[in-house]
């Protein structure tokens, strides 16, 4: 009895060793090869100051934003696009506001909560992986905030997995260097091919340096030790 009751202590000691050893370890990503800008808050005095530059409504009518549709806006901040993207879908559309910064999160479900909007959904992320559920989003926007990505060759290893077969990715970016807080069109569209990502439409918006473009899923996703990084 005695030796039977000490095997068994042994085995139980054992198995929490055999279930972190089966637990899979995250992959490795190359690093980004290029400047990565700070986090910062909003360049914008007020949100009417955004209002009247157009930005807003023409990046969505660009991205063929429509009532019902489901949308994710990465990197939401203070929920500048989330709320007008929640108002352009619709009831019957959803919107998810994911951001890295707890602190953020919390002022933006307060602030849909305060506005009663529905039908949007809040999500803390992570800056390596924006957590977004499999296949289902129409629109993945990326909105002044490529820049910031520290990771961004894992960043959009995981976030490609978040959009619909048919659906975009829509970065919205300015054309200057990553130092001053801008993506140059040349060193995007490197660093989404390397994840398959295709772009399918481009553009200036009115009013300055500011660009839109979007990509769609041109390929499979890579394995991680195969994402060959884009120099700067």
């Amino acid at each position: 009895m005695w030796n039977r009751a000490r095997t068994l202590v042994a085995v139980a000691a054992l198995l929490p060793l055999a279930a972190c050893r089966a637990q899979p370890s995250e992959p490795h990503f190359p690093g980004a090869h290029r400047d990565v800008a700070p986090i910062v808050g909003d360049t914008y005095s007020t949100e009417d100051a955004r209002d009247r530059l157009g930005e807003a409504e023409q990046v969505m009518q660009l991205a063929k934003v429509k009532a019902g549709m489901s949308v994710a806006d990465v990197g939401a901040g203070e929920g500048y696009y989330t709320v007008r993207l929640a108002r352009v879908v619709g009831p019957h559309g959803r919107v998810l506001a994911e951001d890295i910064v707890p602190q953020v999160r919390d002022s933006l479900s307060e602030r849909i909560q305060r506005e009663r909007l529905d039908n949007v959904a809040v999500k803390l992320g992570t800056p390596g992986d924006p957590m977004l559920p499999p296949e289902s989003f129409d629109r993945v926007f990326l909105v002044h905030m490529y820049h910031e990505v520290a990771s961004p060759y894992a960043f959009l290893w995981h976030l490609r997995e978040g959009v619909k077969p048919d659906g975009l990715v829509i970065v919205v970016d300015a054309n200057r260097p990553v130092e001053r807080h801008g993506m140059p069109p040349r060193q995007l569209k490197c660093e989404l091919a390397a994840l398959n990502l295709q772009p399918v439409k481009s553009t200036m918006l009115t009013g300055g340096e500011v660009y839109f473009m979007a990509f769609r899923i041109a390929g499979p996703r890579p394995e991680p030790a195969q994402i060959k990084p884009c120099s700067s």
